[in-house]
């Protein structure tokens, strides 16, 4: 347990919890339980990430179930409305009057509240806070609203409800974890109180991402023939610009492999750029099981991370490098912001400026050149940043802490830095 205060009712609001892929809130809830706390979790029926609620699952007011120091409450929301704005916050705002509805019975006495704060959440946040009156809340803010599809659509209004919702969130919180160093500046200038922000960097599912030997299956569907094999594992995604990538790896085509390992709203643009440049040295396999994709990462050399150059993923840490790092694999970053210093940082491999293709190639040319021993220091020094500053218990712990001093039951003890002690 972290150090100062004793055991205390814990509820957590988050929109998505397992069985969908949310391992941040329910890893917590399930730690936190184990260390002796009593956790209530009021959270949606799972319909990640296709909008549709899972099979074996009905929608219906009185969900409730039960282990050990442990409950979930699920309440109904809007689902199928991923495809439009206007069906994402039907979801949000469904979701909002849902947890409303029950927060006062279902939280009513707990101690401290702990927000899973997306975008998704905020409405559901801003109405259970106001409802709960004085029991203090953690936010750990995972995503600053900035620009959005309500925008590009030329819906201005959701914007402007959003960011005023998420405003009266900050400015109510009792503590505001933020999952990247730069997310601090955009959480104060969107209402926070300076004093009470603390950097708590995400963790991954560590059940699944640690080092591994690859086998010869993984071998094989990587394909490696001798030459450096750098390889993108997750969405195919406008926020990426793996268009970048792709024109990199073509102008080495003798030189290194880029595997491209999963799908998204992109892959049929970037399949025809790679088509397009004669680029052979670019392959790409279809979305895996995350249980298979450590194998995969230790088949390949390194692990690319790329974020296009976006003021709004600038203060954003893809958790695909958190998994890299815990696999002990080193990582190319084509990134800014957070994502490339903690790179550097750590010394866990090599970074460049984002959506710059030369800088890129570049950077492939030197991972190639790097001997394997080296490639292995890097990852060994990127799995012990990741135990040291990322890893569940390390985040946990922080979590544990703010809580506690939420509650009134520890001592807040700020480093200069703003950061826990």
């Amino acid at each position: 347990m972290a150090d100062g205060g004793g055991p205390v009712k814990i509820g957590i609001l988050s929109y998505h919890f397992p069985p969908e892929p949310a391992f941040i809130p329910g890893s917590l809830a399930e730690e936190l339980a184990a260390r002796g706390h009593e956790v209530r979790v009021l959270t949606g029926f799972p319909d990640y990430p296709g909008g549709h609620v899972y099979p074996g699952w009905r929608q219906r007011w009185h969900h409730e179930t039960h282990s050990e120091r442990l409950s979930v409450r699920r309440v109904p929301r809007y689902s199928g409305g991923a495809a439009s704005t206007g069906g994402r916050m039907a979801s949000y705002l469904s979701f909002a009057g849902s947890a409303t509805l029950v927060a006062r019975r279902f939280l009513g006495d707990v101690d401290a509240l702990y927000v899973f704060q997306l975008p998704a959440t905020t409405f559901a946040a801003a109405g259970v806070l106001r409802l709960l009156g004085r029991v203090p809340a953690v936010l750990h803010v995972q995503d600053v609203w900035a620009r959005d599809g309500a925008d590009e659509a030329g819906d201005g209004r959701w914007s402007a409800r959003m960011g005023a919702a998420m405003a009266r969130v900050y400015r109510a919180a009792a503590r505001v974890a933020v999952a990247a160093p730069s997310m601090r500046d955009l959480v104060v200038a969107a209402g926070a109180d300076p004093a009470r922000v603390r950097l708590v960097l995400n963790w991954t599912d560590e059940r699944i991402f640690h080092p591994a030997t690859p086998g010869a299956a993984a071998r094989q569907l990587v394909g490696r023939d001798g030459r450096c094999v750098v390889m993108h594992a997750g969405t195919i995604g406008a926020r990426q610009g793996l268009e970048t990538a792709v024109r990199a790896a073509a102008a080495l085509d003798r030189t290194m492999d880029l595997v491209l390992v999963g799908s998204g709203a992109d892959e049929r643009r970037v399949r025809g750029l790679a088509s397009d440049l004669g680029a052979e040295n670019v392959r790409f396999v279809e979305r895996r099981s995350p249980v298979d994709m450590p194998e995969l990462y230790a088949a390949a050399d390194y692990q690319l991370v790329m974020l296009r150059d976006l003021p709004e993923l600038r203060g954003m840490v893809p958790g695909k490098l958190q998994a890299a790092l815990s696999c002990a694999a080193p990582v190319v970053a084509s990134a800014g912001g957070d994502t490339a210093e903690l790179v550097e940082r750590a010394r866990a491999g090599l970074s460049c400026p984002p959506e710059d293709w030369a800088a890129l190639a570049d950077r492939f040319w030197l991972a190639a050149t790097i001997p394997p021993p080296a490639r292995a220091e890097m990852g060994r020094r990127g799995r012990e940043t990741y135990l040291r500053e990322m890893s569940l218990p390390a985040g946990v712990d922080r979590i544990e802490r703010l809580l506690h001093e939420a509650a009134g039951r520890a001592t807040e003890r700020v480093d200069p830095r703003g950061n826990l002690s």
